[in-house]
Formats: structure tokens, C-alpha cells, sequence
């Protein structure tokens, strides 16, 4: 493998981490530099009762900010990527594993499934996400009201 695929897979390392940290902190701005113009998503949660399929950043953005505002909190951690670099484009399948905590609702949802992604070099050099989705390996949901005990003990949004 040549210096210039290394320097691309750390790039598209980077530029994946901070797709999951722009969602789990709320910054929907720098998300939206995470992703081409024309970006699609294919998230297969049950939670939800059919999979969230969007079209275009605009899209993408809009739903994180109206679900997934401060009242929900989320911890996505990804890792075990492999990655194929061709040029200019780039596939990628990341373990996922996610909690969900949605106070005002009384639940938490877990799980983990692979991300299957497609990445794409932009005019400016930069790598963007043109394609991002996944299928639980599982998913799990619990009432906080059936876990007296639980405190939720710090929340930065809150």
C-alpha cells in the first residue's frame, strides 16, 4: 500500500469518528461538513418501525436536529474498520455500538450492528461520507421506570 491510500484511510478514519461526535454532541453543523451534497443514509432500526432513509445532507441534518436534540442522549462508538481505497472513492464496514437515552420518554435503547459506508474525495480535497447505513446485529429497549434505582447522574445538555 502506498504512503497516499495510508494518508487516505487515516483521513477517512478521522472524518467517520467525527460524524459520531458531531451526532453525539450535537453539532449539526460540523455534521453537515461530514457529508457530500447528495449524501443518502440507510439506518435499519426497529426502534424506529421501519428503516430512516434519507436523501441529501439537508435531509440528514434536519432529522439528527429535530430526534436527536438535547433531550436525547447518545454515545456511538465505531471502530474495526476496514476500508478499500480506489482513487477518489473508498467503501467502509464499521462495528457499531450505540446507546440511546431518552429521559422525558423513560427509555434507553441499545445495540450494535456493521456500517456500511461509501466515501467520497470532494473538490477540496477533503473526504466526505456519500453513503452511510447499517442492519442491527441487535437492538434492545428497557423502560427506565422498570430500573428504580437508575440516576441519571450528569447530562450536559440538561
Amino acid at each position: 500500500m502506498d504512503l497516499v491510500a495510508l494518508v487516505a484511510l487515516e483521513e477517512i478514519r478521522r472524518l467517520k469518528h467525527r460524524y459520531l461526535r458531531c451526532v453525539d454532541q450535537k453539532l449539526w453543523d460540523e455534521l453537515a461538513d461530514t457529508l457530500t451534497p447528495d449524501a443518502t443514509t440507510d439506518y435499519g432500526t426497529p426502534s424506529a418501525g421501519a428503516p430512516l432513509r434519507f436523501t441529501g445532507r439537508e435531509e440528514v441534518v434536519d432529522f439528527m436536529r429535530s430526534n436527536l436534540g438535547p433531550e436525547i442522549i447518545t454515545v456511538h462508538q465505531a471502530g474495526q474498520p476496514e476500508i478499500d481505497v480506489d482513487g477518489d472513492a473508498a467503501v467502509g464496514t464499521w462495528a457499531l455500538r450505540d446507546i440511546v437515552i431518552a429521559p422525558g420518554h423513560r427509555v434507553v435503547i441499545e445495540g450494535a450492528a456493521f456500517y456500511e459506508d461509501r466515501y467520497r474525495r470532494c473538490a477540496d480535497g477533503g473526504w466526505r461520507i456519500a453513503h452511510t447505513g447499517y442492519q442491527r446485529t441487535y437492538e434492545a429497549t428497557f423502560s427506565l421506570d422498570d430500573m428504580p434505582s437508575y440516576r441519571l447522574t450528569a447530562n450536559r445538555w440538561a
